[in-house]
């Protein structure tokens, strides 16, 4: 049967049984069948080897322009992944084997090299990130179901939802903030270096940006979080990802308030009309979410 098998899940789980029955008969002090155990262990654990190379070797010659149309939604084959890790995760919590940990690690690189392979199928940064994240983030909730926090393959798949997220956020800040924003960083480096003067050829960009922020940011926001819930199948990610981008606008529009009291700008009449940090914080919780 074990030669013509490649339900992997199955021969794990047998493998598991017999270190548990190996675990009983030590406590027991039956020593007489420890080499039946030790024989079948020897059967089952290249067999399992073996499926998940197999399985390793498809996903590392997989070529996404044959799996038909794509769009930014999860993909089957990261959920079928993140099914099947979580699955192996969580039984090998009980005897935890260095060997299975290797295996799922492999297997797991070229998992995320298959996501980002498929991630470059998009035209634009955009719908490459929003893929990206729905995908790390679907696989996430998967592997935290079944595995403990602290595993490696949940780390993992935290760090390069943080990393992808956090790129998001700036990239959709960029389209109707990327202006100010980069007053902002323009400004900061000039004053870091010392060049005050440098200022003083860009109060009417200052006078620009002000007025058109206090006009246009409501919308702006309104348009962003629509934007952001269109685009993420999971609800609490997506606003997880609009109360960041709304905490990192904040930051920088404070970063311009500061800018705007430098003594290059101290006495344009155009401060009179920036928007108040506190009201814009009150209108970003109306966008918090209720759970």
């Amino acid at each position: 049967y074990v030669a013509d098998c490649y339900d992997s899940i199955a021969v794990f789980l047998s493998i598991h049984i017999i270190l548990r029955f190996k675990t009983m008969m030590i406590k027991r002090n039956v020593p007489a069948v420890d080499k039946y155990w030790d024989t079948l262990l020897e059967i089952l654990w290249p067999r399992f080897e073996f499926i998940l190379e197999l399985n390793t070797q498809s996903i590392r010659t997989t070529d996404p322009q044959k799996l038909g149309a794509l769009d930014t939604r999860p993909h089957y084959v990261t959920r079928r992944y993140a099914e099947f890790s979580s699955a192996i995760v969580s039984i090998n919590e009980t005897y935890p084997n260095e060997k299975a940990h290797h295996l799922l690690a492999q297997l797991q690189v070229e998992v995320e090299n298959f996501v980002l392979r498929m991630a470059a199928e998009f035209s634009s940064r955009r719908e490459q990130l929003i893929f990206l994240i729905n995908n790390y983030d679907m696989m996430l909730g998967v592997l935290m179901e079944r595995a403990t926090d602290d595993s490696k393959e949940v780390e993992s798949f935290q760090q390069l939802l943080g990393a992808r997220t956090q790129e998001f956020i700036e990239e959709i800040l960029s389209a109707p903030f990327g202006g100010m924003i980069a007053f902002v960083k323009e400004a900061e480096g000039l004053l870091e270096r010392g060049q005050v003067e440098r200022l003083k050829a860009e109060e009417g960009r200052a006078v620009t940006l002000v007025r058109g922020f206090a006009g246009s940011w409501k919308q702006s926001v309104e348009g962003l979080s629509q934007d952001v819930m269109r685009s993420f199948t999971n609800f609490k990610n997506g606003t997880g990802i609009i109360q960041g981008a709304l905490t990192q606008l904040i930051q920088y529009y404070h970063r311009f308030h500061k800018v705007l009291a430098q003594p290059p700008f101290k006495t344009l009449a155009a401060r009179s009309e920036l928007i108040n940090i506190h009201h814009l914080m009150v209108e970003v919780k109306k966008h918090k979410p209720n759970f």
